[in-house]
């Protein structure tokens, strides 16, 4: 059956999130207070990157299914579940800031006009669901509830994972609740995708738990990496030796530059801190938390092992700025924290990505780069290629190309996609994460 959903907020959860509920036969309008965002939608442009996303956006506008409003408080009105996919960004001591999210509640709770529900769609600490609650009761007597419904998606193939969850996870804690959830996603139970329902602060929980394993399973293939680096193994053939252990598998065991990004570093950060709150100690995940941070300058640290520890008059061409591919998302991006080390030691750097450029020029306008349209140009005169994302365009680099262009011969390959015997052969010095 066809529901009356609203988004509030239309950042990459909310954007993703309405547009598919659109795609499944919802009627959904997705709501913001930034006029630019709603301004760019209703011009069938998309403000993110994001693989399918805006084909989906002008097919579903165009069938009457999505439609985008900076009346919030209409939006709250006119539907009944709505969706709070607000930004829970990381406070100052680390922990999840909730402003945002007291804000929707307080305004979906002025403007209650029968029965509706409040689901979170944001990333929020255990207990959040309380919070709301008493927002909402603050300003309402009205009938409500209060859900928790997780986002486990990828960037760079949100669209897929949302149309084709490994599990849809909702924390309830009523029936008329639960009824009503079930509706909404009866499309998704219909194909046989995992529906499955629990307490709400098991749901809460849920989403630190998981994104908290993949950042622990990165980091600890970053360490067994720097093991090899002095062993003299290859980490590459490790990942495949126990990724084919079906207790095991082989997603998220490539060492790289660390992980980044809006979700996994804000994420691990807050479930410690909330731990904290409650006096306990994450030993783990503090342990995770320091291998990422150390893994975020490795690679400086290897660059300055064969040039020096002053790089002055020293180029370095970064390859990738977006902390993965297919993503203009340049939040906690690795190549931030390497920028800034290199420059501190004096490097003059060179900077290209196709997508993400923009967005890093905005969020870093003190950083001194000069940016290149074209990964050619910018190795021009280079000391170091030093590969940070993993583009497709970056994995068949012409390396007779790239000798002629450069000054020096580094190449540190800092998602270890290149085969260093093909690059020694051509008169480069190679240098992976693990890899000799």
């Amino acid at each position: 059956m066809e529901k009356k959903i609203a988004i509030v907020g239309t950042g990459y959860v909310g954007l993703v999130t309405g547009t598919c509920l659109a795609q499944v036969g919802h009627n959904v309008i997705c709501s913001d207070v930034s006029e630019e965002k709603i301004r760019i939608l209703e011009n069938g442009e998309c403000p993110i990157y994001e693989p399918g996303l805006l084909e989906l956006i002008r097919e579903n506008v165009r069938q009457g299914r999505l439609s985008f409003t900076t009346n919030v408080a209409k939006a709250i009105q006119d539907s009944e579940i709505i969706f709070s996919a607000v930004g829970t960004p990381m406070g100052e001591s680390y922990e999840a800031d909730l402003t945002y999210v007291k804000q929707v509640a307080k305004t979906f709770g002025e403007n209650l006009n029968g029965y509706k529900v409040f689901v979170n769609k944001s990333t929020v600490p255990v207990g959040t669901s309380e919070v709301v609650r008493e927002v909402v009761n603050s300003v309402t007597n009205n009938e409500f509830d209060v859900i928790s419904n997780p986002e486990f998606l990828k960037e760079g193939c949100a669209v897929e994972d949302f149309l084709k969850p490994d599990r849809v996870v909702i924390g309830v804690d009523s029936q008329k609740a639960e009824d009503l959830m079930r509706e909404v996603y009866n499309p998704f139970e219909k194909q046989g995708y995992p529906i499955v329902f629990m307490d709400i602060k098991s749901a809460e929980l849920t989403k630190y738990a998981a994104n908290s394993m993949l950042a622990t399973r990165i980091s600890f293939m970053n360490e067994i990496a720097r093991y090899c680096d002095i062993v003299g193994a290859d980490v590459t053939q490790i990942a495949k030796g126990i990724g084919l252990d079906t207790r095991i598998g082989p997603k998220f065991l490539n060492a790289g530059v660390g992980y980044g990004g809006s979700c996994f570093p804000k994420d691990v950060s807050a479930l410690i801190e909330s731990g904290k709150h409650d006096n306990y100690n994450f030993d783990i995940l503090n342990a995770v938390k320091k291998v990422n941070e150390e893994q975020k300058v490795l690679s400086v640290d290897k660059i300055t092992k064969i040039l020096g520890n002053d790089l002055t008059g020293k180029t370095i061409t970064l390859l990738g700025l977006a902390f993965k591919p297919q993503t203009d998302d340049v939040r906690e991006a690795p190549a931030q924290y390497k920028i800034r080390e290199l420059l501190n030691k004096g490097a003059k750097i060179h900077a290209f990505d196709n997508i993400a450029q923009e967005n890093f020029q905005k969020e870093n306008p003190h950083f001194d780069i000069t940016y290149f349209d074209n990964h050619y140009d910018a190795l021009e005169n280079s000391d170091c290629l030093l590969l940070v994302t993993e583009w497709n365009e970056f994995k068949e680099l012409d390396f007779d190309k790239v000798k002629e262009l450069m000054s020096g011969n580094l190449i540190i390959d800092g998602r270890n996609i290149y085969n260093p015997s093909h690059i020694r052969s051509k008169g480069l010095e190679y240098v992976g994460i693990g890899r000799q």
